[in-house]
């Protein structure tokens, strides 16, 4: 167990080192998480060393939204006054996150196929 929360937060100290350093804009448990997926991708780190550990935080993963939960009902009076245009919002950048990641679906696609077709004359 103490290896599985020593890699955990190794990986998380290692993205806080990189977001002092190099003043990324990214939170440094975004870039911990993706330093250890990189690593256990790569092989460095096996499954088994963390899957203990991982598998506790994402069974009590509901207990941390209480916080949140909890914060939007104390300022509901606040998110009331402006829930026409939370919704617009929403739905507005819903509705373009859709038609963008369709348009960049379809030009990598057809990308794709013309160096497939390239590839076949050649």
């Amino acid at each position: 167990m103490i290896r599985q929360v020593a890699i955990i937060f190794g990986c998380l100290a290692v993205g806080e080192l990189i977001v002092h350093f190099t003043s990324v804009s990214l939170p440094s448990s975004i870039i911990g998480m993706l330093l250890l997926t990189l690593l256990l991708k790569i092989g460095w780190i096996k499954l088994a060393w963390v899957k203990g550990i991982s598998d506790f935080l994402v069974g009590t993963l509901p207990f941390y939204f209480v916080p949140a939960g909890v914060a939007v009902i104390l300022y509901f009076d606040l998110i009331a006054s402006s829930l026409l245009a939370i919704v617009v919002a929403a739905f507005g950048s819903t509705i373009i996150v859709l038609i963008v990641t369709g348009w960049v679906h379809q030009h990598l696609r057809n990308i794709n196929r013309s160096s497939r077709s390239k590839a076949n004359i050649n």
